[in-house]
């Protein structure tokens, strides 16, 4: 398929009590946080790349912009959607969109990085080795 413009990936996920604000401690109250409506959105722009990749790239996240405009209750379902819309180099720019059942919750930007993985994951264990010996 390869990586081009236009790319989308969709996630849906129900909303549990382990994923409200209360639960996160980004808040106090039980509706859906926004930490983990991030992780859903960032999860739809990972499924928007899926086979587009060479083999031995991943991508990682770099930067978010996003507008968590409405709450969702524990036990509605919420859906994420990311379509690239720019390709620089190796920089990547999704819109991300999350809906509930009743409304758009959430909306913005998410960008990634197309890495090496094994090059990647060679220097996260050589800082993690730093730190143990240091």
């Amino acid at each position: 398929m390869g990586l081009v413009k236009g790319l989308k990936g969709t996630v849906r996920a129900k909303v549990r009590s382990e994923d409200t604000a209360t639960a996160q401690g980004s808040g106090t109250v039980p509706v859906l946080s926004t930490p983990r409506l991030l992780a859903v959105l960032e999860a739809a722009a990972v499924a928007a790349l899926a086979g587009a990749l060479d083999e031995g790239q991943t991508s990682v996240g770099t930067r978010v912009e996003l507008d968590h405009v409405a709450a969702t209750p524990v036990g509605m379902e919420v859906t994420a959607t990311a379509e690239l819309v720019g390709i620089e180099g190796r920089r990547l720019v999704f819109a991300v969109e999350a809906r509930d059942a009743v409304e758009v919750i959430g909306r913005g930007t998410h960008e990634r990085f197309i890495v090496d993985e094994a090059r990647f994951l060679a220097r996260v264990a050589q800082k993690k080795g730093a730190r143990e010996n240091g």
